[in-house]
């Protein structure tokens, strides 16, 4: 029989086990893909493993290939195995084509991408989080030249600073605030791209002379209090990430999506609490992990927290002051975490990142756990 007091012997597993296991391919992995114009790496990997993050091990033992993150359209790509049975993709070259047999690359952007670019370009190239500070001490505009709201492409931006004139510049809003779920800690402002334009006076802020930036894009309708920021002549971004475990254990949360909705499925985009402080780093794979319910066994059997007696509830706050396992004594059973799904970073701050979902079981949530387990990390 089971007592109240036993309560307090709760548990707080978190972690679900993961031993490392030999690289393994589908079985119906293709023999032979010829790589298309719209693929990216995750897909391919996805064909032939089931952790498509472990792709370099795939190709690990392939003198033909100097960097395994750059895959080229046209590239014929073969399963074969060594001596000891492990899997490895080549580059066929048995196949024989009128064109040069020599493979010259060019442009490096040729490569497929590591995810569907379209959906990471407008945060690589423009959506970024501020500080508080940062939103501050930015260039606002101060209204356009005619006597509207909100500017529109073709309107003259009066900017209250001195700009570089001929340069290119981003106007962002303010948008969210990303803060912590747990700690309700500040991490970060959401800078919310509304338009871009170039400067076609430099303004002299000493003279009382605002920069006069000519509107080219707008997202939406351009207001006076935005802010402006340079964009970088020939600003590039990365295409291609090296897909990894993290090297330590990691762990965070979803904080955001770009679609602003309760639950999101695999190409979403999330934003998490986790960054540069955690040694995180662009292409890092963790799991999405949830919190399955607590459990309580009471003279009615086992019922989910939420549809406990409010003793039972009251029994439960005072055991998660301990913290301890669970043991054939407990009366409060605290389930682990389950995976649902698989995110691979692209963009990292100090206190958070940009991740894109790229594998689910089941929709995705902003309160997930991600994570990367220490076993993980070595596998």
């Amino acid at each position: 029989m089971k007592y109240p007091i036993a309560a307090i012997m709760i548990a707080s597993c978190t972690v679900f086990s993961v031993k490392a296991e030999p690289l393994t391919v589908k079985a119906d992995a293709p023999q032979h893909y010829v790589v298309k114009k719209g693929d990216t790496l995750w897909d391919i990997s996805k064909m032939y493993l089931r952790s498509p993050w472990k792709w370099k091990q795939l190709w690990q033992w392939n003198p033909n290939i100097a960097n395994p993150d750059l895959i080229y359209p046209g590239d014929n790509l073969k399963l074969q195995y060594d001596a000891h049975g492990n899997p490895m993709l080549i580059l066929d070259k048995g196949i024989k084509k009128l064109s040069p047999h020599v493979r010259v690359i060019n442009q490096k952007s040729t490569a497929i991408p590591t995810l569907p670019l379209p959906m990471m370009e407008p945060f690589l190239r423009f959506e970024q989080t501020l500080s508080e500070s940062k939103f501050a001490q930015s260039p606002i505009v101060l209204g356009a030249d005619r006597n509207v709201k909100n500017a529109s492409p073709g309107h003259l931006l009066y900017v209250k600073a001195d700009l570089v004139k001929g340069g290119h510049y981003a106007i962002y809003r303010r948008g969210d605030t990303y803060r912590a779920l747990d700690s309700n800690e500040t991490l970060g402002l959401e800078a919310v791209l509304v338009g871009s334009g170039h400067v076609v006076e430099q303004g002299n802020m000493k003279a009382g002379r605002p920069a006069k930036l000519h509107l080219e894009v707008a997202k939406q309708e351009v207001r006076a209090g935005d802010i402006v920021l340079p964009i970088a002549s020939g600003q590039s971004y990365p295409a291609q990430f090296s897909m990894a475990r993290p090297k330590q254990q990691t762990s965070g949360r979803i904080i955001a999506s770009d679609n602003k909705l309760r639950e999101f499925s695999t190409m979403s985009v999330v934003v998490l609490d986790v960054g540069s402080k955690a040694q995180l780093k662009e292409g890092n794979v963790l799991d999405i992990v949830r919190q399955s319910p607590t459990v309580i066994e009471s003279q009615h059997g086992p019922r989910y927290i939420e549809d406990a007696s409010r003793l039972d509830k009251m029994i439960t706050q005072m055991g998660s002051w301990f913290g301890e396992e669970n043991d054939d004594s407990s009366i409060v059973w605290h389930m682990p975490k389950e995976k649902v799904g698989e995110v691979m970073v692209f963009k990292v701050y100090e206190d958070l990142s940009y991740a894109m979902v790229v594998a689910t079981s089941e929709p995705i949530r902003v309160g997930d756990y991600v994570q990367a387990l220490k076993e993980m990390a070595d596998n």
